[in-house]
């Protein structure tokens, strides 16, 4: 069954927000009020709601980097994964970690790069050459 995600989470301001996911990262807005916005979060509908973004933790032991828990994240065939880190890179984001392969030469190689909407969430994004390869073992 192919389904899509519906993830709502707190931003501390639209406008922001609007320049992040729409400008920067080329996600169609949807509907919004004046205390939320929707995206078209690559195939997927975020709701961002103004209120205090969820606490953060360098928790999560992947590989050999701690990431930020939770975060958000989508996976992407790898020539659009790329499309995106030379946009993110052009437009000087900060990456938390840089674009780079992970797990090469194993079940679920993939490429990740993780870095953070201007309220604070962080997200990941991943590159796979096959997608069958996502669940690997």
């Amino acid at each position: 069954m192919r389904s899509l995600f519906h993830l709502a989470y707190h931003v501390t301001d639209l406008d922001e927000a609007r320049r992040f996911y729409g400008g920067v990262l080329g996600c169609a807005e949807g509907r919004s009020t004046d205390t939320w916005v929707d995206f078209d979060f690559f195939g997927h509908q975020i709701s961002l709601h103004l209120g205090k973004p969820f606490e953060v933790t360098r928790t999560g032991k992947v590989g050999d980097h701690m990431v930020m828990m939770p975060h958000l994240g989508v996976v992407l065939p790898l020539d659009d994964w790329f499309a995106l880190a030379s946009r993110l890179e052009a437009g000087d984001i900060a990456f938390d970690i840089p674009p780079m392969v992970r797990f090469e030469g194993e079940p679920g190689e993939q490429r990740t790069m993780f870095f953070f909407d201007p309220s604070g969430n962080p997200i990941e994004v991943k590159g796979f050459k096959d997608f069958d390869s996502v669940f690997a073992q």
